[in-house]
């Protein structure tokens, strides 16, 4: 039901994947220039040096299986397999941002801001939210068993 913990848990979690989109990942420092890393890409000043595209992809396939997810609450089975997948998806997610700011530089020094862990803490929602719809489907069950 949309009213379980689990939803609260998917909602955050896609909230928080939602703020990548506004918000700065990482300030990369090579040599005496300096770059700002986000979802669109890496830039210097207003000049795009590479293109966020498959970062942005990943993200909107992300935001888009959880609120698929979010929705099909009667199929327990199969938000938990949607989710496992998209726990593999945000690890993809968070190797890319560290594949984009360290390519393509020569010892960069790279601030990292908070938003990079931001798929970090979806992981744990979507692990948090698969025990619990588990923790669902075990309830369900024991209810439609006979009883003599």
């Amino acid at each position: 039901m949309i009213q379980r913990i689990q939803t609260a848990f998917l909602i955050v979690s896609t909230l928080l994947l939602g703020f990548l989109f506004y918000y700065p990942l990482a300030d990369i420092m090579s040599g005496n220039e300096i770059y700002v890393f986000n979802i669109k890409g890496i830039y210097q000043g207003e000049k795009q040096v590479f293109n966020g595209l498959p970062i942005m992809i990943f993200l909107v396939l992300i935001i888009v299986l959880h609120i698929f997810v979010i929705f099909r609450y009667k199929k327990r089975i199969q938000q938990m397999r949607i989710l496992g997948f998209t726990m593999v998806l945000l690890a993809g997610l968070f190797g890319l941002f560290f594949f984009f700011a360290y390519s393509g530089f020569e010892n960069p020094d790279i601030s990292f801001k908070i938003p990079v862990s931001f798929p970090i803490v979806a992981m744990i929602l979507d692990y948090l939210a698969i025990r619990n719809i588990g923790k669902d489907e075990v309830l369900v069950r024991s209810i439609n068993r006979l009883r003599p």
